[in-house]
């Protein structure tokens, strides 16, 4: 039976409410399962720098999460490398609810910098490290990660990167720990005190191990390196001051200093 359009008008207008609740309803469920899920894959991210990924990936989500309570404290800084405690609106500033993409689009001045701080064991006065998170652009899109400097604040004590939509076996063997491990004990002050950062090399399969400062690159992937490069040395240069008031020994005076 042929109906009106009267009557297929009504029905569509009718079905089109109801799916917009439903998926309404249905993202509002949803919601706070994915942030809890983002939530747990930043901190395993920022734990990646200092633990092993085994380690990690034998945590369950509950251990991780206690884990980085008691072994992880934080702060925001701006680019003077002054603690800011509270916005322009006056809320309170929560280094964990920082997000680094969207203040990647702002310009580095009006930027909120978090800093991780990893705690000794059972001793919240004692630093092992700092990581830093950093963000930048690959070849195709977004990439970023978070560094830990050892308590002389110019020793990489590892670090872990992600990307978005780098090519499979080229540039995304930036997350491969084999990769990251070649930024181990290298070094982003030189001799002098100047900020160098650490350059990933074109091509692959040198040693750089007596270069403080370089690694080796990855074939076939030379725009995502030089992504790599630029984030590390433009984000450490935001953090610069910040770093510059810690880099002054490793005395447990000083460690201390760093909280």
């Amino acid at each position: 039976m042929q109906q009106s359009n009267a009557y297929i008008i009504t029905f569509s207008v009718i079905m089109t409410v109801v799916l917009g609740l439903l998926l309404s309803g249905t993202s509002q469920v949803l919601a706070p399962i994915q942030k809890k899920a983002v939530e747990l894959d930043t901190k395993k991210q920022i734990l990646g720098a200092v633990l092993e990924g085994e380690k990690i990936s034998a945590m369950s989500p509950e251990e991780v999460l206690e884990f980085y309570e008691k072994r992880i404290s934080s702060k925001v800084v701006d680019i003077n490398g002054k603690e800011i405690e509270k916005d322009s609106d006056g809320n309170p500033i929560v280094a964990e609810n920082v997000d680094i993409g969207k203040n990647f689009k702002k310009s580095p001045e009006e930027r909120q910098y978090p800093v991780f701080i990893f705690h000794a064991e059972g001793d919240e006065d004692s630093v092992e490290s700092i990581i830093l998170p950093v963000y930048g652009s690959g070849l195709w899109d977004s990439i970023w990660g978070y560094l830990a400097l050892q308590t002389d604040v110019t020793t990489i004590e590892g670090v872990t990167f992600g990307h978005a939509a780098e090519t499979p076996g080229l540039g995304a063997r930036i997350t491969a720990s084999n990769v990251q491990a070649r930024y181990d004990g290298k070094q982003i002050f030189d001799d002098s005190g100047e900020l160098v950062s650490v350059r990933m090399q074109k091509g692959e399969g040198k040693d750089y191990s007596d270069d403080p400062h370089k690694v080796d690159g990855l074939s076939g992937a030379t725009i995502t390196a030089n992504g790599v490069n630029d984030m590390l040395k433009n984000y450490l240069s935001h953090y610069k001051e910040y770093l510059k008031t810690k880099k002054s020994g490793s005395s447990s005076e000083e460690v201390a200093s760093i909280n």
